[in-house]
C-alpha cells in the first residue's frame, strides 16, 4: 500500500502551466528520488505536497498521504500534519534556522507545537533526537546556536528537526548541494538510515543523478513539469528510455577535452605560507588561543597550467585563495605572481592584483542587479591605471560576452533577466575582460545544474585553447577537479597533504584523507554491468 499518492496533479500560477499531470507514489521504507534541472518542477511539486503554494496558484489533481486528501484540506489540519506527519528538509540550512535561537531550543519548538509536553519533557526528546542525527550534547550542547556549527551540523540540525516527531513522510530537498564529499556523503547515510530505523517515506529531490544513484529505491526524472520517466533505481539507469534521462546521466559523467599545458615556467610561487587567527579566551584570564588556517603552504603553479585545490570545509583553502588575491595578510611566507609579491607592508600590491581575477560560486550576489551587464563586467577596469574609453571599451565588452558564448547585445540587459548558467558565464567575461595572468575559480559550478555545469566546463577548455587560461580551480566536487585540471593538491587541516598529476591522484591516491575523499565522492554505476543483470523489454 502507497503512503503517498500524487495523480495527474497539475499546477498554474498567474495561468503559466507549472506542473502537468504529475503522478507518483511513495510507499513506507521507500526512497524516491525526483530528479532535474531547475525549473522542472520538483520543488513545486514538494510544497505541492506541502500545501505551501505561492499566491496565484491554482492546483488540480489528488495527493493522499495514508489515505488522507490534502489539497481539500482547511489550513489549520495542514498545520497540523506539517511537522507532525510530513517533515521537510530545505537546501539552505542557515535560512531555515532561526539565528537567534540555540538549536535546543528550535528542535523543541517542533516538539512542543504539535504535542503537550512540557518545555523539559520537549529538551529532552530535542537531546534523543540530535544525538540520533550526530550531534551528541556532549559535543554539541543545545545551547549552541547555528553560526557556532559548520554546514553539515547545521543540516543535522535541520533533518533533526524534521524528524523529530517521526513523520510518515520526509522531503529532501536538494539537501546536499553545497556540502563538501564527506559530509554529503554523511548526511546521505544518516538519511538511509533514518528510513531503514523509522519506516518513513522518503522523497529526495536533486538534480545529479549520481547523489542517489545508491540510495535510491525508484528514480522519477522530470521535465518541464512533467515526469518523464520513471523507474526502479537499477532499471531506469540500465535502459534510460527517455532521451532527457540519458542526457542527464551523460552530464552527469561528463569530462572535457583540456588543450596540453605549455612548457613550464613558473608564474605564481607560494612558499612556506602560515595564517592563523586568535580564538577567544576559555577563561577570564588564560591566554587566548590560535587557529592555523594555513600551515607551512607551498607549491608553484605554472604559467597555462590548470590547478585544482580539494578538500573538506574548514580545511583552508578560502584562506588561502584570500591570501593569494592579496585579502589575507600571512604571519610568514611569501606568494609572488612572476616574481613580484602580492602584498607590500602588509598591503595588497595593486600593480599584481590586477593580473589577477576571481569567478565566485555564486554569480547572482556578485553583481549589483541595478547595473547594466556593460557596466558590471568593466568592474576590472578599475584596476587600469589607463582604462579603455569609448569605441574600445565598447569593443572589450562585445569581445568578452562572445568569448564566453552570449551576444554583445547582452550588455544593455540586466542580470536578473539571466539563467544561473548565464550568470556564471557573464561572471567568466568579468574576470577575462583585462586578460588577467590568473584567474581562480571558487565553487565556480557547484550551485548549477549537471547540464550546465558540462556547458561551463567545456567553455573553459575552449577558452584555455584561446586564450591559454592559467587558473586555480577550488571545488568540493572532485569529479569536476578531475576533468579541468592538469595537477590536483589536497589539503587538510591547513596543509597539502598530497599533489601531484591529477589522473595519478585520482587512480593511485597515497595519502589516507586522499583516498577517504575520493571513496566518500558519489559516482553513477557501470552502465553496462546494470544493462546485463536487467532484463530487456
Amino acid at each position: 500500500m502507497s503512503l503517498l499518492e500524487i495523480r495527474n496533479l497539475s499546477l498554474d500560477i498567474h495561468t503559466m502551466p507549472i506542473l502537468k499531470d504529475v503522478t507518483l507514489s511513495v510507499a513506507p521504507g521507500e526512497i524516491l528520488a525526483i530528479t532535474g534541472e531547475s525549473g522542472s518542477g520538483k520543488s513545486m511539486t514538494a510544497l505541492g505536497i506541502m500545501q505551501l503554494l505561492p499566491r496565484g496558484a491554482a492546483s488540480r489533481g489528488e495527493i493522499t498521504l495514508a489515505g488522507t486528501e490534502l489539497t481539500t484540506l482547511p489550513e489549520a489540519e495542514m498545520c497540523d500534519l506539517r511537522g507532525n506527519d510530513i517533515g521537510m528538509i530545505f537546501q539552505e540550512p542557515m535560512t531555515a534556522l532561526n539565528p537567534v535561537h540555540t538549536i535546543g531550543r528550535q528542535v523543541a519548538e517542533t516538539i512542543r507545537i504539535h504535542t503537550n509536553t512540557s518545555q523539559a519533557e520537549a529538551e529532552t526528546r530535542a537531546t534523543e533526537v540530535l544525538t540520533r542525527v550526530g550531534l551528541p550534547p556532549d559535543r554539541f550542547p543545545l545551547s549552541r546556536y547555528p553560526h557556532e556549527l559548520s554546514g553539515g551540523q547545521r543540516q543535522r540540525v535541520v533533518i533533526a528537526m524534521a524528524i523529530a516527531l517521526r513523520p510518515k513522510l520526509l522531503i529532501a530537498d536538494e539537501p546536499t548541494t553545497a556540502l563538501d564529499v564527506t559530509t554529503q556523503a554523511q548526511i546521505l547515510d544518516l538519511l538511509k538510515g533514518l528510513v531503514a530505523d523509522f519506516g518513513m517515506g522518503l522523497v529526495m529531490i536533486t538534480h545529479d543523478l549520481a547523489v542517489v544513484a545508491d540510495m535510491a529505491d525508484r528514480i522519477a526524472v522530470m521535465r518541464h513539469g512533467e515526469v518523464v520517466e520513471t523507474g526502479p533505481t537499477a532499471d531506469l539507469l540500465a535502459h534510460m528510455r527517455h532521451p532527457y534521462t540519458r542526457m542527464l546521466f551523460e552530464a552527469s559523467t561528463h569530462r572535457v577535452d583540456l588543450p596540453a599545458a605549455p612548457a613550464p615556467e613558473p608564474l605564481l610561487q607560494v612558499t612556506d605560507l602560515h595564517r592563523s587567527f586568535r580564538l577567544p579566551r576559555r577563561k577570564l584570564f588564560a591566554a587566548p588561543g590560535h587557529f592555523d588556517a594555513v600551515n607551512g603552504v607551498s607549491f608553484t603553479l605554472m604559467r597555462g597550467e590548470r590547478l585544482g585545490l580539494v578538500g573538506e570545509s574548514g580545511c583552508g583553502k578560502s584562506t588561502l585563495t584570500r591570501a593569494i588575491l592579496g585579502l589575507e595578510e600571512p604571519q610568514s611566507g611569501t606568494i609572488t605572481l612572476g616574481g613580484a609579491p602580492v602584498t607590500t607592508q602588509g598591503r595588497s600590491n595593486l600593480e599584481v592584483r590586477r593580473r589577477m581575477q576571481v569567478v565566485f560560486q555564486d554569480p547572482f550576489g556578485s553583481f549589483n542587479p541595478r547595473h547594466r551587464v556593460a557596466r558590471l563586467i568593466t568592474e576590472p577596469f578599475h584596476l587600469l591605471s589607463d582604462p579603455p574609453q569609448g569605441a574600445v571599451r565598447k569593443t572589450a565588452i562585445a569581445e568578452a560576452l562572445t568569448a564566453v558564448g552570449l551576444k554583445p547585445e547582452d550588455a544593455t540587459r540586466y542580470i536578473h533577466e539571466f539563467s544561473g548558467g548565464q550568470r556564471q558565464r557573464i561572471a567568466i567575461a568579468r574576470a577575462l575582460i583585462i586578460r588577467p595572468e590568473l584567474i581562480l575559480f571558487d565553487e565556480a559550478v557547484s550551485a548549477l545544474d549537471v547540464s550546465v555545469r558540462a556547458q561551463i566546463l567545456d567553455l573553459l577548455a575552449d577558452l584555455c585553447r584561446a586564450y591559454g587560461l592559467t587558473y586555480l580551480f577550488v571545488s568540493h566536487d572532485l569529479s569536476v577537479v578531475r576533468s579541468v585540471t592538469d595537477r590536483v593538491m589536497v589539503m587538510q587541516a591547513g596543509e597539502i597533504v598530497e599533489e601531484g598529476d591529477t589522473e595519478q591522484i585520482f587512480t593511485n591516491p597515497q595519502h589516507p584523507y586522499t583516498k577517504k575523499l575520493i571513496a566518500a565522492a558519489p559516482a553513477l554505476p557501470d552502465v553496462s554491468i546494470l544493462q546485463r543483470q536487467a532484463p530487456h523489454d
